[in-house]
């Protein structure tokens, strides 16, 4: 089975901490976890906040350029502040708490997180080269487009003229084009991979779980707007061999019942307080209890991402660091794919 052959690469990586289950830099199942540093330069971009999105000025979903980041209805854009708990959801954070880190942790600041830069509709398109299962080239990714520190290595890049996402994992530029581990292409227009209009079951991306990655940052422009209007990516460092959409791959062999699936949901309980938070922090934590968290790699536990830029206040953020996994609960999780759904 293909999954076996990819899980065999499972190994522990260092991933924001030595004890994250992640994979190696040459794998498609990679960590999540520490961000790193904001890249190297690249078009539209300062090392890491290319464009000037709109942020919170919409009902839902954030903006990049002129594109919407995904249709209103889209996963990522769903208010789940009343959907209903899952019925494993204390079990699910009883076993994630005792499994690593206990606490959130912001993953990005005023010059670490996940890189990413835009180009307009005339960018030329390289051509590329791809270990694992991939949207096939050619991508418009700049020959200096900013690569995210660490071992992962992603490079995303956002046509705003087309609205179209491109993002590569293990990115290495080989003039005149890029070597990459694997890669991925979502139309910001449908929220699905390319001219399709359903998922990819069992298929990566460039990240463990088979999900988009810029969808999932915490962004400035967003923050300074007032309001994230989108989920938000997680990382824990157990992760179970199952998913659920809008996630299509795992990389995990624990079948645990109490393990997360990839793309599992999470909000902040209504009943935690958030009312001593401030600044950046509140703009936050407000999101969490409305858009939650979508678990979208292998990585430290609760580390969660953004775009690296330097109006960031990592003090203020640092008060995110305090706040415990059991003021989060699980939401229901619709059907849960296995290995046994993907021959």
């Amino acid at each position: 089975m293909r999954y076996v052959a990819i899980l065999s690469l499972l190994m522990l990586a260092s991933c924001g901490s030595s004890s994250d289950q992640g994979a190696p830099a040459s794998s498609p199942d990679g960590g999540g976890g520490s961000g790193g540093s904001g890249g190297t330069g690249g078009t539209g971009a300062t090392g890491g906040s290319g464009g000037s999105g709109a942020g919170g000025s919409l009902p839902s979903g954030g903006t990049i350029g002129s594109c919407k980041v995904f249709p209103a209805t889209d996963p990522w854009n769903r208010d789940v502040s009343a959907d209903p708990v899952d019925p494993s959801s204390d079990a699910i954070i009883a076993y994630i708490n005792s499994h690593g880190g206990s606490k959130l942790h912001p993953d990005f600041g005023s010059d670490f997180g996940i890189p990413y830069t835009t180009v307009t509709g005339s960018q030329p398109k390289v051509d590329m080269t791809f270990d694992y299962e991939s949207d096939p080239g050619p991508y418009p990714i700049p020959p200096n487009a900013p690569v995210e520190a660490g071992g992962d290595a992603h490079v995303l890049v956002i046509d705003t003229d087309n609205c179209m996402l491109y993002e590569t994992f293990a990115s290495q530029f080989v003039n005149p084009g890029w070597q990459c581990g694997s890669g991925a292409v979502f139309d910001l227009k449908t929220g699905f991979r390319g001219t399709r209009t359903s998922y990819i079951d069992c298929w990566t991306s460039a990240d463990a779980a088979g999900l988009p990655i810029f969808p999932g940052l915490v962004r400035y422009d967003e923050v300074k707007a007032g309001a994230i209007n989108h989920a938000i990516r997680v990382t824990f460092s157990d992760t179970r061999q199952a998913f659920v959409h809008p996630a299509t791959h795992f990389a995990s062999s624990d079948t645990g019942a109490d393990v997360p699936p990839m793309g599992m949901r999470l909000r902040m309980k209504a009943s935690f307080d958030i009312s001593g938070f401030t600044g950046q922090s509140k703009v936050v934590v407000e999101a969490l209890k409305k858009y939650g968290f979508i678990n979208a790699d292998n990585g430290s536990n609760w580390f969660f991402q953004g775009a690296p830029d330097p109006s960031f206040d990592d003090e203020d953020l640092n008060q995110l660091k305090a706040i415990p996994g059991t003021a989060f609960e699980v939401v229901q999780m619709g059907q849960i794919y296995t290995a046994a759904d993907c021959p």
